[in-house]
């Protein structure tokens, strides 16, 4: 019988991760955390009062995609279709969550799942390297769970922000290279993009990056782009109470606006439907969409995201952000399937629902990429 995990299973499931694992096991404390407070499901095998295996599935909010987080069976019971059919319930579970596509990461020396995985449906994606404890690389699988509803996805590469306030760089970055191979999609980059993009302050922490410096930085690599924001009202100064930093916040947005207009980028003030968002990227234009992440973290503040496709239903998007203390991979960040409805209600951040995107198109012949 398969049935939901609870508390009084923690010494079981203890048993058999020791028992399965050497390296990155869950500690009684993460089981207890997954049970408890995650977004997650666990489910469990039980035989006569025994419990034969578990499946753990993490859950990514504001999104419809899940991830097969952890799978294991007591090495006395294996040969037995346990894991099988813990990984078809896990399936139904995620449906019943509203989720159109499972991922989860293997370990690459481990041929043996990855031959049940591939029997099951799923297919290779990409890989992490240095993903495990041992060092060992990880490599990604996906099933769609539903019928594939012609699904249009962009080569854009992945890149995570690696500082709290560095989103927009990130996004900018893997948006410039989906566009531009050549494009540098290192650190580096993304704290000079940073330097060159930022607001100065933002709540009570370093500056982040609002749309007129991103537009800028590139443009001054020799991109074709594009600004939309809601209004000409000046953007995060809500995120401050100091009327000192309001002032700065403002100063720095009339000298962006003066560059943009000498550099004669288009400025455009309204709002970018999804319907148009599809459009743009159907004729060629990466989005990047500034986002609410409150709608995924339950945390107001504002986040930059790469939209990487579209399909019958759904916008896909790159989040820089990995939140790794919520047990969350790249695998859970890339290309997330975020239903449109719900992302024309992400897509507005602060109490006036301000908005935010940029257009980026492929650099402008016989100009060459200019490095500040």
């Amino acid at each position: 019988m398969i049935r939901p995990a609870s508390l009084a299973d923690l010494d079981a499931l203890v048993r058999i991760e020791d028992a399965c694992f050497e390296t990155d096991r869950l500690t009684r404390r993460s089981f207890r955390y997954m049970l408890t407070k995650a977004n997650a499901t666990t489910l469990v095998d039980e035989l006569d009062r025994r419990i034969r295996g578990y499946v753990l599935v993490l859950f990514h909010s504001g999104t419809s995609l899940a991830r097969l987080y952890s799978i294991a069976t007591d090495p006395a019971c294996q040969g037995k279709g346990i894991g099988h059919g813990l990984a078809s319930a896990a399936e139904e579970v995620a449906l019943e969550h509203g989720c159109v596509a499972m991922r989860l990461e293997i370990r690459r020396d481990n041929p043996a799942s990855i031959a049940v995985f591939k029997k099951l449906g799923y297919r290779f994606f990409g890989e992490i390297e240095d993903y495990y404890e041992d060092h060992m690389d990880a490599l990604r699988f996906e099933k769609l769970l539903v019928p594939p509803q012609n699904r249009a996805l962009a080569a854009v590469p992945y890149y995570q922000q690696t500082l709290e306030f560095t989103c927009g760089p990130a996004s900018l970055m893997m948006a410039m290279h989906a566009l531009d191979n050549g494009a540098p999609l290192d650190r580096r980059e993304e704290i000079r993009l940073w330097r060159e993009s930022t607001t100065v302050f933002m709540t009570a922490g370093h500056g982040g990056c609002g749309p007129y410096g991103l537009a800028l930085s590139a443009h001054h690599r020799g991109f074709d782009v594009s600004i939309y924001v809601k209004d000409e009202s000046a953007l995060f100064i809500d995120s401050v109470r100091s009327e000192e930093k309001k002032e700065v916040i403002r100063l720095v947005q009339a000298d962006f606006l003066d560059q943009i207009k000498e550099s004669k980028i288009a400025l455009h003030y309204g709002t970018v439907s999804v319907g148009e968002l599809q459009r743009q990227f159907e004729d060629g234009a990466i989005p990047m969409v500034l986002i609410s992440s409150y709608r995924i973290y339950q945390e107001k503040f504002p986040h930059w995201v790469v939209v990487t496709g579209f399909d019958d239903h759904f916008i896909y998007v790159h989040d820089p952000y990995v939140d790794v203390d919520a047990a969350k991979s790249q695998t859970d960040c890339m290309n997330m399937p975020i239903a449109k409805r719900e992302f024309e209600r992400m897509a507005r951040y602060g109490k006036t629902a301000q908005r935010a995107v940029l257009l980026l198109r492929r650099p402008r012949r016989g100009r060459k990429s200019k490095q500040q």
